[in-house]
Formats: structure tokens, sequence, C-alpha cells
């Protein structure tokens, strides 16, 4: 380990020689748009660019995730994946054109997830660059239908059909430095539709509010009593309708997320809230839903398992200050299917999930760096016990 370890600061001024090749593919990618479930085109992109980077495999899986593959010296073990997500939270109807100065790249879906796309891409550039070779194939995966209601299908059917054991993966995420998930919540996500009947009579009394509804759902869901262990919590994320000032909303919608650290309690906390969603439905006589968007299981690495201690001691190695928190990324299906693995960020940026997103460059080098080392540690066997 200290061989790998003593060569990580070298390794950020041989990443930074090649900022071109790695902005290039950054800029490429991410200026084609990808809403979940349109990501067609920046998958053609993506693979181009694997396949210009002379990758030993690349092709599509069943699912029409793209995947390249760089063969290792050594026929037994098992490969390791390295991930992100192609989709990104804008349609195709915004300007993706993306604004590069001296030390930043703006645009939108450049934190989420282009940037992690376009490093991606330039690892097969980088590990010539600093003469790797590795004993496991290295997998690069461009994974589609991640996000919101896309329940992170690419990387589940990914794992699903894949024919081989795993030694380890490390997924790709734009922003924090410093980033370091290494457990995920149970989590449901779910929407509550409110519609108001236009064409039912409401005698002796005021035709009800489509917002204002939702608004007494809420009450009722803060009322619950959720325990502290395990932790649980409900985040009341979107509420939307309505047409003007002066007229009633026939229409609303309200957009809410479970987490815990317990599956049942995940499920218990949606059942209560589905009775709530039941009760004033019949009360009120209005037509309220509530669905399913996405669900996650809990899952998790202990802290001191040789993953999350090798990448720990690689961030204080580049001076990167950790920063820990539960992921909702591809991390879980990779958890959940006990297959070793950490989210990483690679550079800090702000505006995270708006147009006018923005990432540094400067410090993207030393991300780059942290996320060879964690692939070198997992070559290096720590996983394999």
């Amino acid at each position: 380990m200290e061989t790998y370890l003593d060569k990580l600061p070298s390794f950020v001024d041989a990443i930074k020689s090649i900022k071109e090749t790695i902005i290039a593919n950054i800029v490429f990618i991410g200026q084609v748009p990808a809403p979940t479930f349109n990501e067609k085109r920046r998958t053609s992109v993506f693979m181009d660019r694997l396949a210009e980077a002379q990758v030993d495999e690349c092709s599509t899986d069943g699912y029409r995730n793209p995947i390249a593959i760089i063969r290792g010296t050594s026929q037994t073990k098992p490969p390791i994946f390295v991930v992100a997500h192609l989709d990104t939270p804008f349609d195709a109807d915004i300007d993706h054109n993306f604004t590069i100065k001296e030390n930043s790249i703006k645009g939108p879906g450049i934190l989420d997830n282009s940037l992690g796309a376009g490093v991606l891409a330039s690892l097969p550039e980088i590990f010539r660059k600093l003469n790797l070779c590795f004993e496991s194939d290295i997998v690069l995966a461009g994974v589609i239908q991640s996000m919101g209601k896309g329940n992170l299908r690419g990387i589940r059917h990914l794992l699903k059909t894949w024919a081989t054991p795993i030694r380890g993966a490390v997924c790709v995420e734009g922003v924090d430095l410093g980033r370091i998930n290494y457990y995920s919540y149970g989590m449901i996500r779910g929407e509550i539709d409110c519609n108001i009947p236009a064409a039912k009579e409401w005698e002796h009394q005021f035709k009800p509010n489509a917002i204002l509804i939702l608004n007494e759902v809420i009450n009722q869901i803060l009322q619950l009593r959720l325990p502290q262990r395990p932790r649980s919590r409900v985040i009341i994320g979107k509420i939307s309708g309505g047409f003007k000032h002066g007229t009633i909303a026939y229409d609303a919608k309200l957009c809410f997320e479970i987490q815990s650290d317990s599956d049942k309690m995940v499920k218990a906390i949606h059942n209560n809230i589905k009775d709530i969603v039941d009760g004033i439905g019949h009360e009120s006589g209005v037509v309220l839903k509530i669905r399913t968007i996405s669900n996650l299981r809990a899952s998790k690495l202990k802290y001191d398992h040789p993953l999350v201690k090798s990448a720990l001691a690689i961030m204080e190695k580049l001076d990167i200050q950790p920063i820990n928190d539960p992921s909702e990324s591809e991390l879980s299906i990779f958890l959940s299917n006990n297959i070793p693995a950490l989210t990483l960020g690679i550079t800090n940026g702000e505006n995270y999930h708006l147009k006018n997103a923005s990432m540094e460059i400067e410090a993207m080098f030393k991300g780059i760096a942290q996320l060879i080392g964690v692939i070198m540690a997992i070559d290096s066997g720590i996983c394999d016990g």
C-alpha cells in the first residue's frame, strides 16, 4: 500500500498535464442533453470517446448501458467496476452549451453528472500517462436511467446480468471533493397527487383547494412520531400546483422521501403516510393518490472495512478532507449485491442542481488522483478477504 500511496502526489501533476483531454471529454459529453430515459445521444458520444481512447472492448449491454473494458494481466482476478451515471436532471430544450474559464466550467448538469462521465471517459488516457496496468480488468460503465423515476434501473440491470464475480467498485460523482460514501439509507421516494373533481356539486360548502389539502397532508406527516433509533425522517422536497392568484387550485402535487437505517421502518412510515392520504381523501371528497417513484434498501460497509480505511488513507496523503454522508447513488446497488464499493466526489462546485452549475478545474486533478488510488488499492487485494 505504501508504494502507491507515495506516488499519489506526483500523480496530480501528471494528470494535470493532460487536462485538455479531460476537459474535452467533459465538455463533449456534457453538452449533449441526457434527461433520464433519453440518454441515447450521450451514450453514443460517451462510447465514441472511449473507442478513441483505444480500450480493449467497447459495447453496450442488453439495457443499452455503454461499457468499456481495459484488460488486466490476470486471468483469474475478478474485474473492478468504475461507474458514473449518464443522465442529468435537465430536459433537451435547455441550452447545454458550457462556458469554460481558466479555473471553471459552467453549464447545466456539469456537476450531476457530466463531470463524472467525462472523467470516466478519460481514464484510459490517464492510465497510459501514469504507466499503470492492473491485474484485474477495469470495467468502465456509463449507466443510464439512474436519477428520479429511473430508479437506478441501469446499474440494477448491469449487475443482475453480469456473469462473473466483481472484485470491487467505485462510483464517480462530480462533487464534492472529499465525498466518501460507503453506506445508503433505506429509502422510498414518492409523490402525492391531489385532484378536485370539476363535475362534482359542492353543496353547502366551499370548493376545496388542492394546495390546502396537501398542506393538511404535510401537517399530519409532521405529526408522525419518528424514532431516533433507527434514524428515520421524512423529507418534504417539493410542492406544486394552482393557476394564478385569484383562482382555487384544482390540482397539486407533493414530492417526499422517506429515509431510515431500517427497511422495516421505511415501509412502516410509508404505510402511515398512505393511511393519511386515504383518510384525507375520503373525508375531503377529493381524488388523492400516492405512488412510489423509487426505492432503495439500506446497505453499508463498516467504517473499519479495508476499502474505507484505504480510501481515507489516500485522502490524507492528498490533503483531502473527508466528507461522510449516505448516498442514494449506484453505490446502494453494489452494496446490496455484497460488492464492496465507495462513491467518491471529484471536485468542488457551486449551484449543484441549477442551470448555472459550475465546477473547479484545479481541484479536479487531486480528485482524479484519489480515484486512481482507490482503484489501485482494490487491485492490490484489499477487498479480496
